[in-house]
């Protein structure tokens, strides 16, 4: 046993101990115990209980890459500001400012890549176990976990289509009468495999993100994975055996499903699925009659009974005073006198000699 084969030990237990659960339920339900359908349906099993187990990161994940999206714009900001900058000073300055945006959004760039993270040990622990099932077949290595040798010959004798799950397709050779059978399959599942890879990628991008994170480097990166991705596990599908092309399809379609419903219900703000979502209760309330958006009437407050209403102050005209008649009673307000329309008075003359 490799080094690898060391570490990926335990978790080859894990994933072996939930097939053989599953291919016992399935022939306890009139499936044949050497039966394709039933060791196929047992690694669909398996990727259920692998993802429900990831549903909490599943929203962590989500959660990261709304905050990627919000932060975007403020991103562009900052690589606008030191854009040209080279010198380790810049350098150092748009890393720490990069670093506070992360804390003040609560949001990291490695969060997104949790769930494929943490599924690649998984991943490559099944594939270490179907590669094994024929040694564990032959009894040249030992049972992994509850995997023995009379289970790894039901597995390794179990077709889909007529090509062994534990066949490769750059290994066809090897199952002489197959060999057509485990190229067509593989050459499906591989097209299977990236083509929902590219549209589990394209639906969490394109349909639920701002348009101000579909610009920039970040934005453009992501354009770029979109289209690597695919072409990656189309180069390395040739090399997995037929049952971990089936897994991989398998949560891709899960994966699909679990975003879209998570878009349609949550879809982040400012996006296509946001409108949508608008638009569908849009429709809903025109269809019962409910006018949504409406101004709320406005209700006129009376006084209270018992209470006594202030009288308003009200400009008055002021008074033109005539001579001879009584000053009017001044107010507590002190109001400018202005021009009297009383005859000025001439000083007292004196008398002629």
């Amino acid at each position: 046993m490799s080094w690898f084969d060391g570490l990926l030990h335990p978790i080859m237990v894990v994933v072996s101990f939930i097939m053989v659960q599953f291919h016992a339920l399935f022939v306890a339900l009139g499936l044949g115990e050497d039966s394709g359908w039933a060791w196929t349906l047992s690694i669909v099993g398996l990727v259920i209980v692998i993802r429900i187990a990831l549903i909490p990161l599943f929203f962590r994940q989500i959660k990261a890459s709304r905050g990627m999206q919000l932060l975007a714009p403020e991103m562009q900001a900052i690589q606008k500001k030191y854009k040209g900058k080279s010198d380790p000073a810049s350098r150092e300055a748009m890393s720490r400012e990069t670093m506070e945006l992360y804390r003040k959004h609560g949001t990291n760039p490695f969060a997104s890549c949790l769930p494929i993270l943490l599924q690649s040990p998984i991943f490559f622990a099944l594939f270490r176990v179907l590669n094994s099932v024929p040694q564990v077949a032959s009894g040249a290595m030992d049972p992994i976990g509850p995997l023995t040798q009379s289970l790894a010959q039901s597995f390794d004798a179990a077709t889909i289509f007529g090509a062994p799950l534990s066949a490769t397709f750059m290994k066809a050779s090897e199952h002489p009468g197959a060999e057509l059978q485990i190229r067509l399959v593989s050459v499906v599942l591989i097209i299977a495999m990236s083509a929902t890879t590219f549209l589990t990628q394209r639906q969490l991008t394109m349909k639920n993100m701002p348009p101000a994170a579909l610009q920039g480097p970040m934005a453009q990166q992501q354009k770029i994975l979109l289209y690597v991705l695919p072409l990656i596990f189309a180069f390395s599908g040739v090399n997995f055996p037929i049952g971990v092309l089936i897994y991989w399809t398998t949560t891709n379609l899960w994966s699909m499903g679990q975003q879209f419903y998570t878009i349609r219900r949550m879809p982040a703000p400012g996006s296509q699925a946001e409108l949508a979502m608008k638009e569908r209760k849009a429709k809903k309330a025109a269809a019962k009659g409910v006018i949504e958006d409406a101004p709320a009437p406005q209700i006129e407050e009376k006084p209270r009974a018992g209470q006594r209403q202030q009288p308003k102050r009200k400009d008055r005209a002021k008074p033109v005073t005539k001579p001879g008649d009584a000053a009017p009673m001044k107010s507590g307000i002190e109001e400018d006198p202005g021009p009297s329309d009383a005859a000025p008075v001439k000083p007292p003359t004196k008398p002629k000699k």
